[in-house]
């Protein structure tokens, strides 16, 4: 069974994912310093179901900024819980959270 939401530990293996993914990725960009700790566990769980709900539409990535910072600066990130759907590896889409999951479908359904 494919991971649900991969979790990519450097830059190359954030780029090994959007390579092989045939369907678009929704990569959302956490972070680990205080002030971003809950907004970004809440988008765990929203990209979670998220992921559960568009399985073989979507491949979700959780991109840590400071674990990913080429893909960070590359896609126009400034902060934690920010996302951005790419398809073939170019952003077509961004958006900055914490987002309900009714906010992230909806992101989704005008984009793919």
């Amino acid at each position: 069974m494919a991971k649900r939401v991969h979790h990519p530990r450097e830059d190359a293996e954030f780029d090994f994912v959007l390579r092989m993914s045939d369907v678009p990725v929704l990569a959302y960009f956490t972070g680990s310093w205080p002030k971003a700790i809950e907004p970004c566990r809440a988008m765990d769980l929203v990209v979670g179901g998220v992921a559960d709900e568009y399985a073989g539409r979507l491949t979700a990535v959780r991109t840590d900024i400071t674990r990913c910072p080429a893909a960070t600066e590359r896609y126009g990130i400034t902060a934690a819980a920010s996302y951005v759907l790419l398809k073939g590896g170019e952003a077509v889409a961004h958006g900055a959270g914490p987002a309900s999951a009714a906010e992230v479908r909806a992101f989704l359904d005008g984009h793919l």
